[in-house]
């Protein structure tokens, strides 16, 4: 039986550049930051474009919006903070309602889940998020800010194999990075791109890799 590998940020959690349009409503003096956010923004987003070409790293990318963020509203403050401020605007959604269903589905016929996300110590601190209900459902946690493999590192994808005790080959594994999502594909796993403009058609493509809807047919 397939497991199905999620990432985090982007993936199951609605993105940060959601996000930031709901800062920008309600902080006026952060609208025209958050106008530049990658794919979603009004304005076009150098950093997220250098950061495609792969000039800069994911992590480096949310440090310039944490700083620019925090310059518009006159703070300084670490990146955990600037992520929860994120976060707190959106509470309770901050699940993806097509990542909730996939996990809940999948969970119920049995597909083993697990989670392989390379920021979420680094983004949140030791405890923030780590008792989030989503994460009571997985199987296996593989964080790269806890095991120094990040994505698309070959190892990371065979750290969370081995965690779910499946083969790569019989792993759908879905995420917002491309890099990530060619990482996967050369490690063996049937990877699928999630798009931020379209983000449903990802889950669609990995329930039907799960065979869910037959499943529950």
């Amino acid at each position: 039986m397939r497991a199905l590998l999620l990432d985090l940020g982007g993936t199951v959690f609605r993105s940060g550049n959601e996000m930031l349009a709901l800062l920008g409503e309600a902080e006026p003096a952060t609208a025209a930051v958050v106008a530049r956010r990658g794919p979603l923004g009004t304005e076009p987003d150098p950093s997220w474009d250098a950061m495609i070409r792969r000039e800069i790293t994911e992590r480096e990318y949310w440090a310039l919006r944490s700083d620019e963020v925090g310059a518009a509203l006159g703070r300084e403050w670490p990146i955990q903070e600037f992520m929860h401020t994120l976060y707190a605007l959106v509470g309770d959604d901050i699940i993806r309602p097509a990542a909730a269903e996939l996990i809940a589905d999948a969970r119920a016929a049995g597909h083993r889940i697990g989670v392989l996300t390379n920021d979420l110590r680094a983004f949140h601190g030791e405890t923030a998020m780590a008792s989030h209900p989503v994460l009571a459902q997985v199987d296996a946690l593989v964080d790269a800010s806890v095991t120094g493999i990040l994505k698309p590192d070959p190892r990371a994808y065979a750290l969370a194999a081995a965690e779910l005790g499946t083969a790569p080959g019989d792993i759908v594994f879905v995420d917002d990075m491309p890099w990530n999502v060619t990482g996967a594909r050369a490690a063996g796993m049937i990877a699928v791109e999630l798009d931020l403009t379209d983000p449903d058609a990802a889950f669609a493509v990995a329930r039907r890799e799960l065979n869910l809807d037959a499943e529950a047919a």
